[in-house]
């Protein structure tokens, strides 16, 4: 057997400054010609790619690629080129290899390096993914040989969750091993996702021809090494379990001084307990790792994040042996972080009062971190719900949170107990958003989305029970006072309260400005007292406020700060909208802030209107979401058969996306920045992105048919008016509507033959439902009511004909979608059948809508005549994509074949991991003591 080549020490001069490793025993001819040859490949790719990329160096050399580094010259970003080998490139083919390698092109994780982009240049076939400024998980084993085993294990859980996330995709990677996992600014990211799936598929029953075998010797699973054709996922977490048994050990599960002798290994041999290796390591990790690389595959976890779920779980075992009582697995943990030492297997009632410490020893209770990770097949919903979708009972010992059946698209709440490991549906709550619990604990409350309710609902499971039915369904949330009264954001964005038992509901008080909102309540102790989120001149200015429920008066505590909370610490917790947490002491009896504040969090997660994804209870635990609502926000372009093609790769808080006429250029609002929301204009073939509109809050574009100007809404005279502007930004936005202001002010749409503009929103001051109006284009500028049913009305979309209007309403409940003659008499006909909304035309004759009910894009074929036949297709699921009610955010190609739909956090989150604290106000009680806050 011929021993496997190793690298010499001596390394020689690379290409640009660098240097590349030559293997021993080579001779100096064979090395000037290998030398020779890398020089003349590197320059053949150069003025291949010349127009896309400039290769700068040759950085590394793996089984199956030549990496490059390169600058990709239109994104002015730096990736690396990945170049398979010629012999490679010769069995595959360019127009296979590149077909193949596109159905991984999809994948979107925190933890996947993604494919920017593929194809074939002189002969070479190649791949483009980001440039990581960091290393290999390969070269931090051979600095460290070990790592310590919660960073092992925080590894091991990252990248099982990206696999899951592939599995479920139906993608095995085929190839772990350290040298593709890169650590990033602490966090791993696997590489060459699906590559090897791809070269496989391409080369068909070739690969023999190559020399080469997909995977590597170490880390292969038994039916890989035996070169068994129809692989599972249970083989990716076999080579997950052998990478961390190096991490943990300082060498693979087999080794050997050939290929052949390591696949024999792996096939006949056990591996080592790591324990016998290293003493210190868990007995639930070691026990994960040991069934991680059982020999059959039937024999390991059913899924990457059933092995992940094993490695936190202190009570894990083997199938057969006894479970190590909870307190003697703790104390083996040594002074591990709680993420591992206290998961959710482990989490016990009392934790409100104190949690198991160290050595079993009992004192002041002890702050507890950990992720809470959300069971495979459900997506964690933050599409409509911009306050947090997850709430933790009053003594800690309980969460619940709303979530998509990624089966289904369907969404519903989900009550867990955190010494569970999933949770259980509660029924009737599909529509579900912003829950809370009881004071007592044994009721979860939430307001609906689409027929803006607010109901509870037991615990142990019941039918839920409406409470009120005047909810302001977005950016409101609600909080049930100690007193018995749930306060909650009323339409209008007033303040009102209903009785946890039942009852009329009553409205607190009006904002003190037409121009005022009031959001996010939090009762303070007592009943007496409502802590609230005042906006005022359209959200430029927020301030947090206490508005005594006796007297309706508003004393502003917090100037420019967002949401509030009262810690029980006798502290009063608020945010600000970049997601940073203070703390300040502060007299719930008096109202009075006290104290100087103290930053206690940072990188929580906003959403709109600054609603923050995190939960705080009366015990002191605390959730909440880190990172931003910008984050892997794209406009995708999808065909009937929901088959997607990115547009605008770079991510943003994008919203309303609208193609112009000629389908070249894309309208849309971008949030974020010092401008706050403004209307930009990307022009699809040049990849640009300019800002059109800069005064003010300005949202909701709308082409003119021709394609010379933008109408849209803006706050830049503190009311919200319609305007538009030339789409070239050649000259200043002009207010079209002349009559009184329009208040809260919806979607717009620009008529097909130009001669109107159509929205919606409230006609006059004190108004509670929406209206839909429509405002000439030409010498008179009267505004014309065009839909009001004395119900709300929202998205009124004219047909290209211009003779009929579709529009979402509430008039007989749930949220429909109906039709009628537009500025003309006549009646209405119901479209959608299970609740509808966002209406938009592809066709005189056919009408897009979202079904609420399965959250699918559906096709209505209409047939006029002296009534409205309907015939309704199923597109595709618009689970994954941005969705509001009120305005679309998809739109429709001019030829109604194509949608351009938002995909990213603002539709479901895909990989959200809630962070959970336990006793928190031992640690606010600390840094205000340290910092002087009191």
């Amino acid at each position: 057997m011929c021993p496997l080549p190793v690298l010499v020490h001596q390394i020689v001069p690379s290409e640009r400054g660098g240097t590349t490793p030559f293997r021993a025993g080579l001779p100096k001819t064979r090395v000037a010609l290998h030398l020779s040859t890398a020089m003349t490949n590197t320059v053949r790719l150069s003025t291949a790619l010349a127009d896309r990329y400039r290769i700068e160096r040759r950085i590394g050399e793996g089984g199956m690629a030549t990496v490059y580094l390169a600058e990709d010259l239109k994104h002015k970003r730096k990736v690396a080129v990945k170049v398979l080998r010629p012999e490679l490139a010769a069995v595959l083919g360019a127009e296979r290899f590149v077909q193949e390698i596109t159905t991984t092109a999809n994948l979107q994780h925190p933890h996947i390096l993604p494919l920017f982009d593929s194809g074939e240049a002189d002969s070479f076939l190649y791949y483009v993914m980001p440039f990581i400024d960091g290393e290999t998980l390969r070269g931090k084993l051979n600095r460290e040989t070990q790592l310590g085993i919660e960073e092992a294990v925080n590894i091991a859980t990252d990248v099982a969750d990206a696999l899951d996330y592939a599995h479920q995709q139906g993608v095995i990677h085929r190839d772990i091993k350290p040298e593709n996992i890169l650590i990033h600014n602490g966090r791993p990211m696997v590489a060459d996702f699906g590559i090897a799936l791809a070269v496989s598929a391409a080369a068909g029953g070739r690969m023999t021809e190559t020399g080469l075998s997909l995977g590597t010797p170490h880390y292969m699973s038994p039916e890989q090494a035996t070169a068994e054709k129809d692989l599972t996922a249970r083989s990716d977490v076999y080579s997950l379990g052998s990478v961390l048994y190096e991490m943990l050990t300082g060498s693979p599960p087999h080794t050997g001084a050939s290929a052949q002798q390591i696949i024999m290994k792996i096939v006949t041999d056990e591996a080592a307990p790591v324990t016998q290796l290293r003493k210190s390591v868990p007995p639930n990790v070691a026990a994960a790792v040991a069934e991680s690389l059982a020999k059959l595959p039937a024999d390991r976890f059913t899924s990457a994040a059933a092995f992940s779920a094993a490695l936190v779980n202190p009570a894990f075992t083997l199938a057969g042996t006894a479970t190590a009582p909870a307190a003697a697995a703790i104390a083996r943990a040594g002074n591990w972080k709680t993420r591992l030492a206290l998961s959710a297997g482990l989490l016990v009632a009392g934790l409100s009062g104190g949690f198991l410490l160290r050595g079993g020893d009992r004192s002041e209770p002890q702050v507890v971190r950990f992720d809470l990770r959300i069971p495979s097949g459900q997506l964690l919903d933050l599409r409509n719900n911009e306050d947090a979708p997850f709430a933790i009972s009053p003594d800690g010992t309980r969460i619940v949170y709303a979530a998509i059946d990624s089966g289904t698209a369907v969404n519903k709440l989900y009550i867990r107990r955190l010494d569970q490991m999933e949770g259980v549906v509660l029924p009737g709550t599909e529509d579900a958003i912003s829950p809370f619990f009881s004071p007592d604990g044994l009721w979860v409350g939430f307001t609906t989305d689409e027929d803006e309710k607010l109901k509870k609902v037991p615990v142990t499971g019941g039918p839920p029970i409406t409470l009120a039915d005047d909810v302001q369904n977005q950016f409101a949330g609600a909080s049930w006072g100690d007193d018995g009264y749930i306060v909650y954001t009323s339409r209008g964005f007033h303040l009102s309260r209903v009785s946890g038992a039942g009852g009329v509901p009553e409205q607190l008080a009006d904002p003190d400005s037409g121009n005022a909102a009031m959001f996010w309540p939090s009762v303070l102790p007592g009943g007496e007292a409502v802590l609230f989120e005042r906006c005022l001149q359209t959200c430029n200015q927020t301030d947090l406020a206490v508005l005594d429920i006796k007297s309706g008066s508003v004393d502003v505590v917090v100037p420019g700060a967002t949401r509030g909370w009262y810690a029980s610490s006798g502290h009063l917790l608020y945010a600000t909208d970049e997601g940073a947490v203070y703390g300040v002491s502060f007299d719930p009896r008096r109202r009075e802030v006290t104290g100087a504040p103290v930053p206690l969090l940072d990188g929580v997660r906003v959403g709109l209107a600054n609603g923050l994804r995190l939960s705080i209870s009366a015990s002191g635990a605390m959730m909440y979401l880190t990172g931003t609502a910008v984050a892997g926000v794209q406009v995708v372009q999808v065909d009937r058969s929901g088959r997607e093609t990115v547009v605008i790769s770079r991510t943003g808080e994008y919203q309303h996306p609208r193609w112009s006429p000629d389908g070249e250029r894309i309208a849309m609002t971008i949030f974020g920045g010092s401008g706050g929301a403004q209307i930009w204009i990307y022009d699809i073939a040049s990849e640009t992105l300019s800002q059109l509109t800069f005064e003010g809050g300005n949202v909701r574009p709308t082409w003119s048919p021709d394609g010379s100007r933008v109408a849209f809404f803006s706050t830049r005279s503190d009311t919200s008016d319609l305007y538009w502007k030339p789409a070239d930004g050649s000259g200043p936005a002009e207010r079209v509507a002349e009559d009184e202001d329009i208040l809260n002010a919806g979607t717009t749409f620009w008529t097909s033959d130009g001669s109107w503009i159509v929205f919606d929103g409230l006609g006059e001051a004190g108004a509670s439902d929406e209206n839909i109006y429509a405002v000439g284009t030409g010498e008179d500028r009267t505004r014309q009511t065009a839909v009001a049913t004395g119900a709300g009305e929202e998205t009124g979309a004219v047909s290209p004909n211009g003779e009929w209007i579709a529009y979402g309403s509430d008039e007989s409940g749930p949220w429909q979608v109906y039709v009628r003659p537009f500025l003309k008499p006549g009646g209405r006909w119901l479209i959608s059948t299970a609740g509808g909304g966002t209406p938009l035309w592809a066709s005189d004759t056919e009408l897009i809508y979202v079904d609420f009910a399965t959250r699918s894009l559906m096709a209505a074929r209409l047939q006029f005549g002296s009534t409205v036949r309907v015939e309704r297709t199923m597109l595709f699921p618009f689970a994954a994509y941005s969705y509001n009610r009120s305005s679309p955010m998809y739109d429709v190609s001019r030829d109604g074949q194509s949608f351009l739909v938002l995909r990213g956090e603002q539709g479901a989150a895909l990989d959200t991991q809630p962070i959970v604290v336990l006793n928190w106000f031992e640690e606010i009680k600390r840094r205000m003591a340290e910092q002087g806050g009191r």
